[in-house]
Parts: C-alpha cells; sequence; structure tokens
C-alpha cells in the first residue's frame, strides 16, 4: 500500500491536472473555487509544510501560515495524541504538490482562524502565473484528506464530496484504513467514539423543533439514541434544504461526536450534511 502511495504521489503534475479536470467534466455543472463568490488572496512560494493540509507562504517577505480550508489531512502526533494513520504520507504528498512552488489563495467569507491562520481554497501556479491545480481536489483524490468544511469557506462542496467518494470508493488512502471508516449510527459501537470527528451515515427517523434547536432522530429514543442538533442561532443557514422535512432521508453527517443523553454531532452549516436519497 505504501509503495503504491509513494507512486501516487509522485505523479506528474500535467497528470494530476489532467485527472483533476475529468472528474470536475464528469461532474457536469460543478464549479471551481473561483467560481463561487471567492476572493483573490495573497501569492507567493510556499517555504514550508506543516502537514498534510496546512503551510507556511511566503508572500512579498511575510510569512502567512495558511490552512487548507474545507478537508482535513489526517494529524501528525502531537503532545496530546498520536499521529493518525497516513499521516506522514498525506504530509509528504503536499510537500510534493506545492513545496517551493508559487500558489494563490483564494478566501471565502472567513479569512483567518482564530490562530490567525490563512483559511483559504489553494491553486499552484504555472511559470506564467496562471492557475494549474486545485489544491483540495487533489489531495482528496488522492485519499489523504477527508472534505470538512467550516462556515464561511464557500467551496465548492458537490465537487469536493464527489472527489472523496471515488477516493473511498476505490480505497485510496485513508479509505483503506478502519480509522477513517463510515460509522453507523447504532448508538452503542458509536459511543467509543465520543470526544472525535467522525463521518456517521443512516436514516433519518424523526425530526423535531424544540425551542427553535432542530433535532434530527437516528432512532426512535432521542435519550440514547444518535441525534444531528442545529443550534437555533444556525438554523436559518439551513433554509434551502429544510432540516424539518428530512424524516426518512438517507445522510452523511460529519462532525465532533459529543455525549448529550446518546451520541451526538452538533451543525452550524448544511455543507456538513450529506443528502443522500
Amino acid at each position: 500500500m505504501k509503495s503504491e502511495m509513494s507512486d501516487q504521489i509522485r505523479i506528474s503534475r500535467r497528470t494530476a491536472l489532467g485527472r483533476a479536470c475529468a472528474i470536475f467534466f464528469l461532474l457536469g455543472n460543478t464549479k471551481g473555487p473561483d467560481r463561487i463568490q471567492l476572493q483573490h488572496g495573497e501569492t507567493g512560494r510556499v517555504s514550508r509544510i506543516i502537514d498534510g493540509d496546512s503551510f507556511v507562504l511566503d508572500s512579498q517577505g511575510e510569512e502567512i501560515s495558511v490552512r487548507l480550508s474545507s478537508i482535513q489531512a489526517p494529524r501528525l502526533a502531537n503532545d496530546f495524541d498520536k499521529a493518525w494513520p497516513y499521516a506522514k504520507e498525506a504530509k509528504d504528498a503536499l510537500s510534493a504538490l506545492i513545496s517551493n512552488r508559487h500558489v494563490e489563495l483564494l478566501y471565502g467569507k472567513t479569512k483567518r482562524d482564530r490562530y490567525e491562520r490563512a483559511i483559504a481554497q489553494v491553486y499552484s501556479l504555472n511559470p506564467d502565473g496562471q492557475k494549474d491545480l486545485w489544491i483540495q481536489a487533489e489531495m482528496l483524490r488522492l485519499g489523504l484528506a477527508r472534505v470538512y468544511s467550516w462556515r464561511g469557506d464557500n467551496a465548492d462542496i458537490i465537487a469536493l464530496y464527489a472527489l472523496e467518494e471515488e477516493a473511498r470508493q476505490n480505497q485510496r488512502g485513508i479509505w483503506s484504513d478502519d480509522f477513517y471508516a463510515i460509522r453507523s449510527p447504532d448508538p452503542d459501537p458509536l459511543a467509543q467514539y465520543v470526544d472525535s470527528v467522525q463521518i456517521v451515515e443512516g436514516i433519518i427517523i424523526s425530526t423535531a423543533d424544540v425551542r427553535g434547536r432542530i433535532y434530527l432522530n437516528f432512532g426512535a429514543n432521542y435519550k440514547t439514541d444518535f441525534t444531528v442538533a442545529i443550534a437555533r442561532k444556525h438554523v436559518r443557514a439551513f433554509d434551502a434544504i429544510d432540516p424539518l422535512s428530512l424524516a426518512g432521508a438517507r445522510v452523511r453527517v460529519r462532525g465532533w461526536i459529543e455525549l448529550f443523553n446518546g451520541p451526538m454531532i452538533w451543525i452550524d452549516h448544511p455543507d456538513r450534511l450529506e443528502i443522500l436519497s
């Protein structure tokens, strides 16, 4: 597996671009991230790779810490946790794609996070200064990141989910490891993943509006079964999908598992909720 992953990382940039463009073509009416109300940001040379979804950009002598928006790569070891599977491979892949290359940042509504990192979609640039590869898309295609959006990203979420699904179906990278498996909403096994980010797939059994807070219930007993919750202040962000109408729908939701009665994920924007049927 590691040998196969190394071969994928060493693909030519022309091949990588061709494959990414082919995927976007097959998706039909999807949009690149620079066509969905993103703002052009800084350009510069990538001076250092931090991990699989962050790096340092040298822009006219200013160092900018950058996090790739809308995706989450495996975490390297830190003082509190050991490395996730494929963390080194993800960092190596990002390095192969952009280390010492020039890139452009594209911003949604949120430009900086609480750590003052730039939160951006990232394109590598060819020698003529033109965009040639959407980095988030390529990390997903390689199977070395999963979609994980935040409010204000303004991501082309349809294209990103399609790329993730294609990598998962082919068991590339992280999708060959049970650490990243899609979980069942069964509350007993799901409870072991409390205090971690997970993707959960299942059928919404019922919905409820309780004093303006929305609950999507995946079982008959809300006190023990898995639930997705939307705080009152975020409900308007979901107007386009009407979450109260989703009873009977099969969905995937991704986020931080908490224990509130049963296992629960809070979501604050609709891109965290894939409606499958």
